[in-house]
């Protein structure tokens, strides 16, 4: 089974401005992630895919492989597809391009559970944690997801899911953390098929594997990965670099 790790990197963000791009610690925030993603010794290969002939040539200056986008994309899933549609790999895992302090546990645990599918019921993997804080659950911007008792998606939502009519049954909260391993057919699927109406309404690409029956297998973790969306969190992001001297 080959597997490979796939860095989509967009060069526009709103919240902190040419993000990946940022110094941290004398490396892009970009290249610490390549370069985690490498060490981690997980992958028989490492990509980044961009738009950004600045994060291109960031990358293939520190003898790094890269791949340029030749389309606009509306999601990681498409950019992603497009660069794999030519490379021999089964499973392909999704990095995120802004968070370079890669914790292998939870990526052990999706490789693992390709490993363990002889009979090729799972389409993708992806990572859930439980939240109890009324705040995170009403939050619309943590992402909620459902699970049966296969822990099988059922359904991903921006708003309360389940709804807590009754408060003493004992329901858990998971959050979706956005980490994905895919069969590489299922990414090839998906970039061919149209947004329906609960992806566009919920502005979430993976109900769009939900609505053409693909299954999404969930692992719940305790990790909870350093993002870096502001800079406040590039400031706490350097802090940590500092204080830790594997980085």
């Amino acid at each position: 089974m080959k597997i490979i790790a796939v860095i989509p990197a967009r060069y526009a963000s709103t919240r902190l401005p040419a993000k990946l791009m940022q110094d941290l610690h004398g490396k892009p925030v970009i290249t610490r992630t390549y370069e985690a993603a490498v060490a981690s010794n997980l992958f028989d290969d490492v990509f980044v895919v961009t738009d950004s002939e600045l994060i291109l040539n960031e990358i293939l200056s520190r003898k790094g492989k890269a791949i340029m986008s030749q389309k606009q994309h509306e999601s990681g899933s498409d950019r992603i597809a497009e660069a794999i549609e030519n490379i021999d790999v089964d499973i392909v895992v999704n990095i995120q391009g802004d968070e370079p302090f890669i914790n292998k546990a939870p990526l052990v645990e999706l490789i693992n559970t390709f490993k363990n599918d002889v009979t090729n019921q799972i389409d993708l993997a992806s990572l859930m944690r439980e939240i109890t804080s009324q705040n995170d659950i009403e939050n619309p911007n943590h992402v909620k997801v459902v699970v049966d008792q296969n822990n099988f998606a059922l359904y991903f939502s921006r708003s309360v899911i389940p709804y807590p009519r009754e408060t003493n049954v004992g329901v858990r909260y998971f959050q979706h953390i956005g980490i994905y391993a895919f069969r590489k057919q299922a990414l090839l699927d998906f970039s061919r098929l149209p947004m329906k109406s609960l992806e566009a309404s919920e502005k979430l690409e993976q109900l769009r594997y939900l609505e053409f029956g693909k299954r999404i297998k969930m692992i719940e973790t305790q990790h909870v990965g350093i993002g870096i969306d502001t800079l406040e969190d590039l400031e706490k992001a350097r802090k940590f670099i500092q204080t830790n001297a594997t980085f």
